[in-house]
């Protein structure tokens, strides 16, 4: 049943820059394109909750992921998501919307299927119903988004839905190596590619069998985490895969306010602005640290 081309390594999941008037700014996402591709990024993940998606309006989901995709101009993929809304209607309407923009695949969010106090027989309910009204040339992804609250796919839950043969990505938030080794088993033969958005288990998830990474940090370090995903039974890894977690946990700071800082500091033209976190957080101390970081990327980047 394998036929998916979707090539294993980094999959950023993308920033949205937006100007001072609050407008997304395709000026600098453009050239944020760039300096993926330029970084080693095997795919693009659009529209995503980096993409601060649940603050954006469905016509700026599609103008973003169409600009993406075209942008990209097939030098990679790109996946989108986008449907956010509660109402089933209104999902279908948001998916064909995603869809119609020529994106690889368009991504489903977990816990939009059920609500959180639902079982699982009532998501794969929800989860059968939407593929009915969906046209079966559209692939499809799952991406266990955290926020408004984290719905996580159970082995058994992956092996229905990847036994469909529509399915191709999963962006994988459990962290917990057991788990994604009973996810990985579930997808076994099937068009399903597991990507881990964690960094403590990425490597040893790469050993296993993950397709790649698929998380914040590719918006800061993008080129050592293509090299972790690239060179995974190096056991010069081992060392980058510890620096990497520690680094990771500048994720706590005021994201992704301090990604749009360190592009800043990479010399793209991007302000910090954003729609869900204010910028002004990002304080002296914070930004200190953020520069920090940049030099040990660098000092990574030229010891590998």
């Amino acid at each position: 049943m394998n036929d998916n081309h979707f090539p294993g390594g980094v999959w950023p999941v993308m920033l949205a820059p937006f100007t001072r008037e609050n407008k997304i700014d395709y000026t600098a996402l453009g050239e944020l394109v760039e300096w993926y591709i330029r970084n080693g990024s095997s795919g693009l993940f659009a529209v995503c909750q980096s993409t601060e998606m649940f603050y954006l309006t469905l016509e700026e989901r599609v103008g973003y992921a169409r600009f993406v995709k075209e942008k990209a101009a097939g030098r990679v993929p790109v996946i989108a998501s986008g449907h956010i809304s509660d109402s089933f209607e209104d999902q279908v309407n948001e998916i064909r919307a995603i869809a119609a923009t020529g994106v690889d695949a368009v991504i489903l969010i977990t816990n939009r299927l059920a609500k959180e106090e639902e079982s699982d027989d009532i998501w794969m309910e929800n989860m059968c119903r939407l593929l009915e009204a969906l046209p079966e040339d559209i692939k499809l992804g799952f991406y266990e988004c955290p926020y408004p609250y984290k719905r996580l796919l159970s082995a058994d839950m992956i092996r229905r839905c990847a036994g469909t043969g529509r399915f191709y990505f999963l962006k994988d938030t459990c962290c917990d190596i057991d788990q994604i080794r009973a996810k990985l088993s579930a997808i076994q033969g099937t068009n399903m590619k597991l990507y881990n958005a964690n960094t403590a288990t990425l490597l040893d998830s790469l050993r296993l069998g993950a397709a790649g990474y698929s998380g914040v940090m590719a918006n800061m370090q993008c080129r050592l985490y293509a090299a972790l995903c690239e060179n995974p039974s190096d056991n010069r890894m081992n060392a980058l895969s510890d620096i990497l977690t520690i680094c990771a946990l500048i994720e706590r700071q005021v994201y992704p306010v301090n990604a749009k800082y360190y592009l800043q500091l990479e010399g793209l033209p991007i302000t910090t602005f954003s729609r869900t976190k204010d910028e002004t957080l990002l304080n002296a101390t914070a930004r200190k640290e953020v520069e920090m970081l940049k030099r040990i990327t660098e000092r990574c980047q030229e010891l590998l």
